[in-house]
């Protein structure tokens, strides 16, 4: 993880930036916001900025906002003062953090903000077959397609191939091109000079030159517009790319992986995706199998998971009942691992014990309705009184559903399922089976008719609603 520190912190900086070094993070430092701004623009990229709150982070926010650069900030600050938190928070900080700096404070932070991971959690035979596969491909510089359903750990994936590979010690940098609107993609991609276009107050790098030297992941390449395929092409065979409103090559020395959720050589087939590009990309293939069929990864990634949530919650959970693993094992887990990190996240929320009991858990049924352990119906507190109402719902089937809209029950799912996922866009239309795109569309027309719908969180500005 890359992380830029802005300002001085009246000598906690070195303190702060050390804790980041330990925690694996790679930190650069600059003074204050044009600073900043310059290091950005000029592709010295990172994925969380932490902001001294004596400079002014409302300008910062709102230089991140016009020049379309989305990455999280959290404000830091001597003491505790609850007015310059919220202050701070209001202004558009993930989060605040005291000074001087906690260790473990800042870890999990750190761990929150960008969920960077590289390791995979598996003991199934399929998967051990699929690591090897990885193992022998990734010290190449061979271009890579991963593919798998949603929540099967694609961008896991990436990670994992560019941790084994020999770059590395360079960047790893993630466009998800179906989280960008579609005019802006290219920008991201390839950046732009000044004044290319309205907006464009300054040149600025983008991401294929920001990885040069490392790796560069297309997260969900499927969704990207044809236009814009065949720009990529060219940077994909040649090695070179045409910076918006640019008038000379740039040379760019990177590994692309790929990752798709969808049958892509059916995407070639129909025409909404480039052949020549789909072989390009797919010098190497791998396809990472649904949970349904490594069950071996079942109950060790429940095991990790409520540990995860329980100390990130401050519970003490210590094992899941033996009837809970056998429920976990019989379902079908469309969601997949990111279904399961949900399920397990909403269990350490409802246990009423140190042991996971099935009434703490809140499954996704066949039709995309919750399932609940039979001991919710009988809860008397008002979370588990919502949960026994969702499990009557899920009781009575369809038959709960007639006399109202299609429409009005796709968003009740759809607003539902964004509560679950806490907010998080992509987890949400992962889930959901759509895309990115639809999901904001649908999102926005609540908004519009006065539905109340989940804030983003934990998503950068360019993938929230």
């Amino acid at each position: 993880m890359r992380l830029l520190i802005v300002g001085s912190l009246d000598g906690h900086i070195a303190a702060a930036g050390k804790i980041a070094l330990s925690r694996g993070a790679k930190v650069a430092h600059v003074n204050d916001v044009d600073q900043a701004m310059n290091a950005l623009r000029n592709g010295q990229g990172a994925e969380l900025i932490m902001f001294d709150v004596s400079l002014d982070i409302t300008q910062m926010i709102d230089s991140l906002k016009r020049e379309r650069i989305s990455i999280p900030v959290v404000a830091c600050g001597i003491g505790t003062s609850a007015e310059i938190a919220v202050r701070a928070i209001k202004a558009g900080a993930k989060e605040y953090i005291p000074l001087p700096p906690d260790a473990e404070l800042i870890a999990a932070v750190l761990a929150a903000v960008t969920e960077e991971s590289s390791a995979f959690i598996f003991n199934d035979p399929i998967m051990k077959s699929t690591l090897k596969l990885a193992d022998q491909v990734a010290p190449s510089d061979a271009s890579i397609l991963v593919t798998g359903e949603s929540g099967t750990g694609k961008e896991v994936m990436a990670r994992y191939i560019h941790a084994h590979s020999k770059r590395a010690t360079k960047s790893f940098v993630s466009v998800n091109c179906a989280a960008i609107p579609e005019n802006l993609l290219e920008s991201e991609l390839f950046g732009h000079e000044k004044g290319a276009f309205t907006g464009a107050i300054a040149r600025r790098i983008g991401k294929f030159e920001e990885a040069t030297g490392g790796t560069l992941l297309l997260d969900e390449i499927s969704e990207m517009h044809p236009r814009l395929q065949a720009k990529l092409l060219r940077a994909v065979q040649e090695r070179v790319i045409d910076r918006v409103g640019g008038s000379q090559p740039v040379k760019v020395d990177i590994r692309l992986i790929a990752t798709s959720n969808r049958d892509m050589q059916e995407e070639v087939r129909k025409g909404t995706f480039r052949e020549d590009l789909y072989f390009r990309l797919n010098v190497m293939s791998l396809e990472l199998p649904p949970l349904r069929e490594r069950p071996g990864d079942i109950a060790l990634l429940a095991e990790h998971f409520i540990h995860k949530y329980a100390a990130a919650n401050g519970v003490h959970i210590d094992s899941i009942d033996p009837d809970v693993m056998d429920m976990l094992r019989a379902h079908e887990w469309r969601g997949n691992v990111r279904e399961l990190e949900n399920t397990m996240h909403r269990a350490v929320l409802l246990a009423q014990g140190p042991i996971i009991q099935k009434d703490a858990i809140l499954l996704t049924g066949g039709r995309g309705l919750p399932t609940v352990g039979a001991g919710m119906i009988a809860a008397s507190s008002p979370t588990d009184s919502a949960v026994a109402k969702a499990a009557a719902v899920a009781a009575a089937g369809t038959t709960a559903l007639v006399g109202r809209t299609v429409a009005a029950v796709e968003r009740d799912l759809i607003i539902d399922t964004l509560s679950h996922c806490l907010g998080n866009r992509t987890h949400a239309a992962n889930i959901l089976g759509i895309s990115i795109r639809t999901l904001r569309n649908k999102l926005k027309q609540y908004n519009e008719e006065g539905f109340a719908v989940p804030a983003a969180h934990g998503e950068s500005e360019a993938a929230s609603a």
